[in-house]
């Protein structure tokens, strides 16, 4: 994983948990989880005519950008995925992007999107969508059994589909809006 950087100049940058505790601002506590949000004389201050968003995005003078970060030990912060995305699957945190590392590590698969299901039981399920690399051959319980054995019980995937191409943004990111649009 590939680091943002320390924060610059003049602006804070401390990662909310959301579980009212208190906020680490640069700790080094790879372990710790929590929104990246920002404060500094060149934050934005707001969004053009649209104040119920500004109000959403810019709490109590900060900027609650949407990304779920950490700090390591030497202070860099590292981007682990978007907050919208994040999956809650029986009480507990799956970031999709945890599971998609360990799906391309399948010598078959080239490229795979993650995305939560509604779920009756579990509030929702965890679903990837992969794509094998040209020639290769893997079916779907086969790759659910290797991410099992990778991954914590709550975290590896129950469904796998396997398609043609995964759809991609237009700047080479997993587009998971499309991905829910095939559940």
């Amino acid at each position: 994983m590939v680091t943002v950087g320390t924060p610059l100049p003049g602006y804070e940058v401390r990662l909310d948990a959301g579980d009212g505790g208190p906020d680490a601002e640069g700790q080094p506590d790879p372990a710790r989880l929590g929104e990246v949000v920002v404060r500094a004389p060149g934050v934005m201050r707001g969004y053009w005519k649209a104040p119920e968003v500004t109000a959403e995005t810019l709490r109590d003078g900060w900027l609650h950008t949407g990304d779920i970060g950490r700090f390591d030990e030497d202070g860099y912060l590292y981007i682990v995925d978007r907050k919208k995305d994040l999956i809650i699957r029986g009480g507990f945190n799956v970031f999709p992007r945890d599971v998609e590392d360990a799906m391309v590590e399948h010598p078959a698969v080239a490229l795979c999107g993650v995305v939560g299901r509604p779920d009756p039981t579990y509030g929702e399920e965890v679903v990837a969508f992969v794509q094998l690399m040209p020639g290769a051959q893997a079916d779907e319980a086969e790759l659910v059994a290797f991410a099992k054995q990778r991954l914590g019980g709550y975290k590896y995937p129950r469904e796998v589909h396997i398609l043609e191409g995964v759809p991609l943004t237009p700047v080479g990111k997993i587009d998971r809006k499309r991905l829910r649009t095939l559940l």
